[in-house]
């Protein structure tokens, strides 16, 4: 857990930037990854070069080397040594403003080899943009603090920073509430034969926790060097749009561990995109509300539901991109289980018909205030190409452990440690009735409701009879009530007036 004491520093960094004149959430955060990564790498070396003296033998791949580094944005030759950050720390402001903005920056740009090009390699159009000596002076005093070995804390620091960016209301719609993404993957459960996917990663949340989860509970498996390389090469797969968004979501898996991640710029829609049968868990959050053109979409999912609605095509883009047996579990907003368009009804009759459905959880429309009031479902199902959907287990969510309002306080009431546990043990669920917040819904009956998939459609609302006094005998109370109120008043005036 995070300590007050960091959380102080990390609040002191961030005003350090807004008085700075950087002011945008994610321009903060990016320059601060910017940062974070320069003080890693040298972090990363004193602890090489610890291990090397020990042993007497020399640093293995030093990221900083004996001699002169060739800097190609200035032509000039650097020494290795002034680009670590525990030299230019200590150099005067003027003097480590110039070395960090020139020259250790343009070393981070540009280094491209071993472990550190899943973060480097989407550097090439980044700017620094701190502006003045003083402000990089204090936030570089403000990250001193931090381990950056400790990746345990340094995750926590990284989602504590997330957070201050979804909170000032900025760039909110690229993080899902980290209970959500955490129910997933524990309604999921991803193991360490997994290719995990998630073709909309934003800041890598999905990815992020579903390698925590294979961290928490295959710790002796990942032992084994068979599962280690796995683990760093061939488990977590991330793709976007947007190069800010890769190189905070490559940050944050290397502050939790994950070193050299594949996560890659790329337009998951796109005809760019060829992956099919590839993944055997996607794990998505994927943008509602947009809108392409046909000529921009692959045409492989315009086959499987022909819409220009990317809520719609992401769905389509899971049946194509698991391989058989491949499952998948996703937001996606509440007109995607009811919609009536053609394409609406394509992707559901999809899901329910050639693949196997097997649950849908209604969330409350307050999970992603305050930056978003939408009502959002979380739809799991498992690719066959043959069907198999039998019955469709419906969880209405009530409470997610925090208010519903923007200030999103936490609460006592809590329905997720009761979904990931009746998830687990769909058998027990028979015995449920449509009056309950979880039950069975054969597919035979979702069929005959034209597959609409919200929970109301099949939910049985229990009314109660209410039976009221006639209204002669509430009259008379009312005129009762009012006669004493009538000889209260008299007798006030009475005695005082």
């Amino acid at each position: 857990m995070i300590t007050g004491e960091i959380k102080n520093r990390i609040d002191s960094i961030w005003d350090a930037f807004w008085t700075g004149g950087i002011t945008n959430s994610i321009t903060i955060l990016e320059q601060m990854t910017y940062l974070f990564f320069m003080k890693m790498l040298d972090d990363a070396q004193k602890t090489k070069e610890a291990n090397a003296n020990i042993m007497g033998v020399a640093v293995k791949d030093p990221t900083f080397k004996e001699g002169m580094w060739h800097n190609p944005d200035t032509d000039r030759d650097i020494p290795y040594e002034s680009l670590r950050w525990s030299v230019f720390k200590n150099k005067d402001a003027e003097e480590m403003y110039r070395l960090i903005s020139n020259d250790a920056f343009s070393f981070i740009k540009n280094l491209n080899e071993g472990k550190e090009s899943s973060y480097s390699r989407f550097m090439a159009n980044a700017t620094f943009l701190v502006q003045n000596p003083r402000t990089l002076t204090r936030i570089v005093d403000g990250i001193d603090g931090l381990d950056m070995n400790n990746r345990d804390a340094m995750g926590d620091v990284y989602e504590y920073v997330l957070g201050k960016m979804a909170a000032s209301g900025n760039n909110g719609q690229f993080r899902t509430p980290r209970h959500i993404i955490r129910m997933m993957v524990e309604l999921m459960q991803p193991t360490l034969q997994d290719i995990v996917c998630d073709p909309a990663m934003g800041s890598a949340g999905f990815i992020v926790e579903s390698a925590k989860y294979v961290q928490e509970h295959y710790k002796s498996e990942l032992l084994k060097r068979g599962n280690a390389e796995h683990y760093k090469n061939g488990l977590l797969h991330g793709f976007d749009t947007d190069s800010t968004m890769l190189r905070i979501g490559a940050m944050n898996l290397m502050l939790h561990g994950v070193d050299n991640p594949d996560v890659e710029y790329k337009d998951s829609l796109s005809t760019d995109n060829t992956d099919e049968n590839k993944y055997t868990l996607c794990l998505a959050n994927p943008p509602f509300a947009g809108s392409l053109d046909y000529d921009a979409v692959s045409k492989s999912l315009l086959a499987i539901t022909k819409t220009k609605k990317t809520e719609l095509l992401f769905m389509a883009l899971f049946v194509r991109m698991l391989q058989l047996g491949g499952r998948c579990a996703s937001i996606v907003p509440d007109g995607v289980l009811f919609g009536t368009s053609t394409g609406h009804m394509a992707i559901r009759k999809e899901i329910v018909d050639n693949q196997r459905l097997q649950a849908v959880i209604s969330m409350p429309s307050g999970v992603f205030k305050p930056y978003a009031g939408v009502s959002t479902a979380i739809l799991i199902f498992t690719k066959t190409n043959a069907g198999g959907t039998d019955k469709v287990w419906f969880y209405d969510m009530k409470a997610d452990g925090f208010s519903l309002d923007d200030k999103r306080n936490p609460i006592a009431d809590n329905d997720i440690p009761d979904i990931v546990a009746r998830f687990h043990n769909l058998e027990a669920e028979a015995e449920r009735t449509r009056k309950d917040k979880s039950f069975l819904v054969p597919v035979e009956e979702i069929r005959e409701k034209g597959y609409d998939l919200s929970i109301n459609k099949y939910k049985e609302i229990e009314r109660e009879q209410v039976v009221y006094e006639a209204s002669d005998v509430i009259l008379c109370r009312i005129s009762a009530l009012e006669e004493e109120i009538v000889a209260a008043l008299t007798d006030f005036r009475t005695k005082f007036m």
